[in-house]
């Protein structure tokens, strides 16, 4: 853990209907002084959306050889590189380079996002998934957000529904090419 991090803790009940995926986790999330809350909110939320045997948070933001959240197989081989934010193409292109898949969540306006990534080379840039939330979904979560947090995260038909300490709130889950259309 990084001097200075905060600790926050989880106790998340998913249900992802679209995957199948049904799980109870306990998270403990140390979030850095340079990292938002809105950043580490984002980290949380695409640990449970993309929830399978073998992920893991990496070091967060103090790696900078790791993506925010990491799935390794019983071999320890990496499998899927998940970004959060707004990473730089270099940095994707590495990923996808090393990882069978890549996706990225950003709290950003996906379309600055995007934006930045134009003309630049990225490894199977079309088998990339960006994914954003409704405008200031991420914004109310943390406005519910506190050190110890209680969360239940469903998924249906690509909408997200989040119970954070007793907050009700819901969001698209959209999903964004990184190649033009």
């Amino acid at each position: 853990m990084a001097a200075g991090a905060q600790m926050y803790t989880f106790a998340a009940q998913l249900a992802d209907l679209d995957r199948g995926v049904y799980e109870d986790l306990t998270l403990r999330v140390a979030r850095h002084p340079s990292e938002t809350e809105a950043y580490m909110m984002t980290r949380v939320l695409a640990y449970c959306l993309e929830c399978e045997e073998g992920i893991a948070f990496s070091e967060g933001i103090s790696s900078t050889d790791e993506p925010a959240v990491v799935v390794r197989d019983l071999t320890g081989r990496l499998t899927a590189w998940i970004e959060v934010g707004a990473p730089d193409a270099a940095r994707l292109h590495h990923g996808s380079k090393l990882a069978g898949r890549v996706a990225i969540y950003t709290h950003r306006d996906p379309a600055k996002v995007l934006a930045q990534w134009e003309g630049k080379t990225i490894h199977r840039a079309e088998d990339i998934a960006l994914r954003s939330f409704d405008e200031g979904f991420v914004d109310a979560a943390v406005l519910a957000l506190g050190r110890r947090n209680e969360l239940t995260v469903s998924v249906t038909e690509g909408q997200l529904y989040l119970d954070i300490n007793g907050v009700n709130l819901s969001s698209g889950i959209r999903e964004h090419s990184l190649l033009p259309r």
